[in-house]
């Protein structure tokens, strides 16, 4: 499967369309890496045209990507709920509701007689975002959404899509992050024992030694 050049050369896990372009949004931040595609205008204005969220003409504002940003954390916080995460706060949410809040959807009628909820005039940004969130509600309606999740690894949390028969997948990559998770568990558990073997030599060292404080 050849994925479009908006999506990341990392992505081994990618959802279908029209979804894979909510998870992308979302994996344009790095949280290992630490890089971002929405950090600076000119980068974040090339992938949002090239993922179809604005026109190639439009422009975009240092706000309108702070906001876009705040959008992209909300929905990251959606996708963690998931894999059984904690549920998003009114907080979290906010940035979404702003968007959902900000036009109003317009119904269409396609060449086959199918009827959409689409976004109008989507030449803005808050148009583009506003069609992943119609994306996100599709998605809830057929089942995949509950799909799209995100690492177990606290430390990557990149969203991939679970095609697991029985939906437990929990990594990006059980190569890496599994593995990665997996040594971690183990090293936690061994770790209580290793530290009482070093607080009983401890107690053993001080018992061998005199007391100074005894009289003779």
């Amino acid at each position: 499967m050849q994925l479009p050049s908006w999506v990341s050369s990392d992505e081994t896990k990618p959802a279908p369309m029209p979804l894979l372009r909510v998870q992308s949004f979302i994996n344009t931040r790095d949280i290992e890496s630490g890089a971002d595609q929405l950090l600076e205008l000119e980068s974040g204005r090339a992938w949002l045209a090239a993922a179809g969220l604005i026109t190639t003409e439009a422009t975009v504002s240092a706000a309108q990507l702070r906001a876009a940003r705040s959008t992209r954390e909300a929905l990251r916080a959606l996708v963690k709920h998931n894999g059984s995460g904690t549920a998003p706060t009114s907080d979290d949410l906010r940035p979404l509701q702003s968007i959902a809040g900000s036009r109003g959807a317009a119904v269409r009628v396609d060449l086959s007689g199918r009827i959409q909820l689409g976004v109008g005039d989507a030449t803005d940004l808050r148009g583009g975002l506003l069609g992943l969130l119609l994306t996100i509600g599709d998605a809830q309606a057929d089942g995949t959404w509950s799909r799209l999740k995100l690492c177990a690894n606290t430390e990557c949390e990149w969203a991939f899509f679970d095609r697991s028969r029985n939906r437990q997948g929990s990594w990006c990559t059980m190569a890496i992050c599994g593995n990665r998770l997996k040594n971690r568990r183990f090293r936690s558990r061994q770790q209580p024992v290793g530290a009482r073997a070093l607080l009983e030599d401890v107690h053993r060292t001080r018992d061998d030694q005199p007391d100074r404080h005894k009289r003779d």
